[in-house]
């Protein structure tokens, strides 16, 4: 990972269109794809319904959309096994497992700082 600091890493790309994070939020930023990747993560593989268990307030069709473009995004990849009845297991790609320590990160701030959230925030 980059050790620069942030200010020096901004100081590379002018105007804010330039900036690399534009392109890595447009790849996950959907209210889903954080929780999709850190379901896929505890698993190897993992089947549509036990994603959908996992995330019981995601409707089937947007968890659809939400594994397309994360798919889409090379974040995680889908098996489709030749068997009646067809079984698809999706699992993380290795740029997918690169993000998970990031991801982590993320969490654990999340934590650490639940106090200052809104009440709002918190049942999210």
């Amino acid at each position: 990972m980059n050790s620069l600091p942030l200010k020096e890493n901004l100081k590379k790309y002018t105007g804010i269109d330039a900036c690399p994070i534009r392109n890595i939020i447009s790849r996950f930023s959907g209210k889903w794809s954080m929780l999709i990747l850190c379901v896929l993560a505890e698993n190897e593989a993992t089947r549509f319904n036990e994603i959908g268990k996992a995330i019981p307030d995601i409707s089937p069709k947007v968890l659809t959309e939400t594994l397309k473009n994360l798919e889409a995004a090379g974040l995680l990849s889908r098996r489709l096994y030749a068997e009646v009845p067809p079984r698809v297991e999706y699992s993380l790609t290795d740029l997918g497992k690169s993000l998970m320590p990031l991801l982590g990160a993320l969490i654990e701030w999340a934590i650490e700082n639940r106090h200052s959230m809104s009440p709002e925030e918190k049942e999210i």
